[in-house]
């Protein structure tokens, strides 16, 4: 893939962890475990190829309230492992990354799993040559309310209102646009309005491959896929 255009920013929707595990006969957390293991190495790629940022939707405000206890038990046991590793690894301060984590993580997750994810944050606050941002306990929809009613609370008046004070408001503040969004599982859609002000304009992949098997490979398929398509930006 040498001399390949990569997107600055790409964002990954890891949908089929579920279905994965059913086919496989295995619980459902079973398929998180896995896709979370490929999303490590699609990391690792995604850096070592020259993309900037890379997004990670782990779990929606909806998956927290409406899935059974055992498996959101789990899932925060992924997160856990998963960020341990990433937060303890010399490849972090070696290559520069920055990890952010947005959503309502802070008011939905047990207290030592919230410092951990602190502590992730300030240890990277101040590597800039690789951005990763985990979506946690997030919702689109949630962030364009908040990121209204902040705008209101700040007095701004309504015919002022530009697009830098929605995005100045939003989680994803000092984030660029998204240019390629990918989601895995066979279903050619969006869900609750996923970072819905920084898709406006992106090139959109889906996959029928579940997440467990959208590995490196397949992953290096959709930036294929990505550079070989002409942008021309409404002209």
């Amino acid at each position: 893939m040498k001399n390949i255009t990569v997107p600055k920013h790409i964002a990954i929707i890891p949908d089929g962890n579920r279905r994965w595990a059913k086919e496989q006969g295995e619980k459902p957390w079973i398929g998180h475990k896995v896709a979370a293991e490929n999303l490590e190495h699609i990391v690792d790629t995604a850096r070592e190829l020259g993309v900037e940022y890379m997004t990670l939707w782990g779990s929606s405000l909806e998956n927290l309230e409406k899935r059974p206890l055992a498996e959101k038990k789990a899932l925060l046991d992924i997160y856990k492992t998963f960020f341990k590793k990433l937060i303890s690894s010399d490849k972090i301060m070696k290559y520069g990354v920055r990890v952010r984590v947005i959503g309502q993580w802070r008011e939905k997750f047990p207290k030592v799993l919230v410092n951990l994810f602190e502590n992730g944050i300030e240890k990277t606050k101040k590597n800039t040559k690789f951005n990763l941002t985990l979506c946690l306990a997030y919702s689109g929809d949630d962030e364009m309310i908040s990121a209204i009613k902040s705008i209101v609370e700040s007095g701004v008046g309504a015919n002022e209102i530009s697009g830098e004070h929605i995005k100045r408001n939003l989680m994803t503040s000092d984030l660029p646009p998204v240019d390629y969004m990918i989601r895995t599982g066979g279903e050619p859609h969006l869900s609750v309005g996923f970072m819905m002000w920084d898709i406006a304009n992106t090139q959109l992949f889906f996959t029928e491959k579940l997440c467990p098997d959208f590995d490196e490979k397949a992953f290096r398929v959709a930036l294929e896929e990505y550079a070989s398509r002409g942008r021309r930006h409404g002209a």
